[in-house]
């Protein structure tokens, strides 16, 4: 019997230094050093490229650091630097950092060998055999780029070929075929990898995708279909232009639709995604397969449905793979089944009439536009089955907040807490800063009460807004490992947020209410 063999596939990723050439991205040496442990050690990736060489003393501290530290993990072999045809220069920059492994940018195309070097390719190829024979010499392992290889594919095959006869006797470990300018598409891929694989058998082959066509997980795919060993992706697709193959996707089609092997540790993507959205500033689309912020909610009442009778509505890519769980939104077209799953969620048990009504409220609020999160569903329930008809126990009943060029703002209030009244003056760094040290000190202080930590805090306008129309403001809170998300709306950002505040001590205290009523009932059985 045929066994069903598993191709292993090598992950090499270039966040660090392909990633960083997206614009208006530049990471500093302690975060270069944060996501190249959690590359190496979380994700378990085969190999990183953290850096260019020659480029600033900032990039030499970042490479040093890095080595230093992967050397005393006994995981410097996996650390990589791109270097250049120059002589022994590029190879005396990695010595001074420590790095043993260079990938020697080489071009690819004719074009690139005789406009931008200037240079007849045997004239080029000396070079490069001189540039390798210094780096062996000085235990530095090689690999090589051919910088626009795609087009030197489909422009000047015999010069790729010419290029690649005289290297494939050297020490080289692996040739880097790159899509530089993101032309390729998956037929291109398989004609180029296949004729580079049949003439150069032996030889160890890495793909380096780049997305100007929206193409580059089709045609990684296409490359480890054609025999390609490597590929090579960035966190969040990160890259030039379009930027390069994200990795969470990488790792998916290769698992998924490939059935191959590799060494990632798919619970740790989003862990490691979101880091590197923050350090590199660019916000990720909530519906960025994977990792994106809704790509495991389910919005039509349908597939909650049919996911609650035998997950019908459920692929291969199970949230919990990626440390991630499946959520179900509020709104028009929740229907019944995934108000039912929320209220579970939350441990809130109603008969088959009360869930109609709510859901009839919660269709009502979609319909006007309005943004239902599983936090309101208390306030809902409260409100439709009248089991607490009073007010919000939680009321801001006022505040000042000013700020002043070259002070610390400050903050006066007076609050509402299940019909008692509390004031609190504090001073901060901004206004809302100063106001939560003042909400911070009434619960903590004088109420002796646990408060959530503030873990996320993002400002939009709302969808169809404008610039001098309403602001929202999201916040993500975190209560004793329950994640609370409340939004505020308001003209004026800090009022939003304050909002989103009293929201969040409101959900703490129907939270509050919930468990009690359900423990009475409990014991009263």
């Amino acid at each position: 019997m045929k066994q069903n063999i598993q191709p292993f596939i090598e992950i090499m990723d270039t966040t660090l230094r392909d990633g960083e050439q997206t614009q208006n991205v530049s990471f500093v040496p302690h975060e270069k050093l944060a996501i190249a442990r959690l590359l190496l050690q979380s994700l378990n990736v085969d190999r990183i490229e953290v850096a260019s060489a020659r480029v600033s003393e900032g990039e030499k501290e970042a490479v040093s650091l890095i080595c230093r530290w992967a050397s005393d993990n006994g995981l410097l072999e996996r650390v990589e630097v791109l270097g250049f045809v120059d002589g022994k220069q590029s190879v005396e920059w990695l010595k001074s950092c420590g790095c043993k492994n260079i990938n020697l940018l080489c071009k690819g195309s004719l074009n690139h060998c005789l406009y931008q070097l200037k240079q007849d390719p045997q004239q080029h190829i000396e070079d490069i055999l001189r540039t390798i024979e210094y780096a062996d010499l000085s235990g530095i392992n090689v690999n090589i780029y051919l910088e626009d290889w795609s087009n030197g594919m489909k422009e000047s095959p015999q010069y790729v070929y010419q290029l690649m006869d005289a290297l494939r006797n050297t020490p080289v470990r692996r040739f880097m075929l790159p899509d530089t300018l993101g032309i390729l598409n998956p037929l291109n891929v398989i004609e180029y990898m296949r004729k580079m694989i049949k003439r150069y058998h032996e030889l160890h082959f890495d793909f380096h995708a780049h997305n100007d066509y929206d193409l580059a997980i089709s045609n990684v795919l296409a490359a480890v279909l054609s025999g390609c060993k490597g590929i090579h992706s960035t966190i969040n697709g990160l890259g030039e232009r379009a930027g390069n193959a994200p990795l969470a996707s990488v790792q998916a089609i290769l698992h998924d639709q490939f059935n191959a092997r590799t060494n990632i540790k798919e619970e740790n993507l989003y862990k490691v995604s979101r880091l590197v959205e923050s350090y590199s500033g660019i916000m990720l689309p909530a519906n960025k397969p994977i990792v994106g912020e809704n790509v495991f909610t389910q919005v039509a009442g349908v597939h909650a449905d049919g996911d609650r009778k035998h997950d019908l509505y459920c692929n291969d890519l199970i949230p919990e793979r990626f440390g991630r769980k499946r959520e179900y939104a509020l709104g028009k077209n929740s229907g019944q089944a995934n108000i039912e799953q929320n209220l579970k969620e939350l441990g809130l048990e109603l008969t088959p009439e009360q869930t109609k009504l709510v859901t009839t409220r919660i269709t009502e609020l979609g319909d006007r536009k309005e943004i239902v999160t599983q936090d309101d569903l208390p306030f809902i329930v409260n409100d439709v089955i009248k089991h607490n008809p009073q007010d919000n126990k939680v009321k801001l009943i006022s505040y000042v907040v000013s700020s002043a060029r070259s002070l610390r703002s400050h903050a006066s209030l007076r609050i509402e807490i299940c019909g008692k009244e509390y004031e609190a003056g504090a001073t901060g760094d901004g206004q809302y800063d100063a106001f939560m040290r003042g909400i911070h000190d009434i619960y903590m202080n004088r109420l002796h009460r646990r408060f959530p930590v503030l873990t996320n805090y993002f400002v939009t306008i709302p969808p169809g807004g404008r610039t001098d129309a309403l602001v929202q403001t999201v916040i993500t809170w975190d209560f004793e490992g329950k994640i609370i998300r409340t939004r505020g709306l308001d003209a004026d950002q800090t009022d939003s947020a304050i909002k989103a505040t009293i929201k969040m001590l409101n959900v703490l205290e129907n939270m509050n209410e919930v468990t009690t009523t359900t423990k009475e009932t409990q014991n009263s059985k």
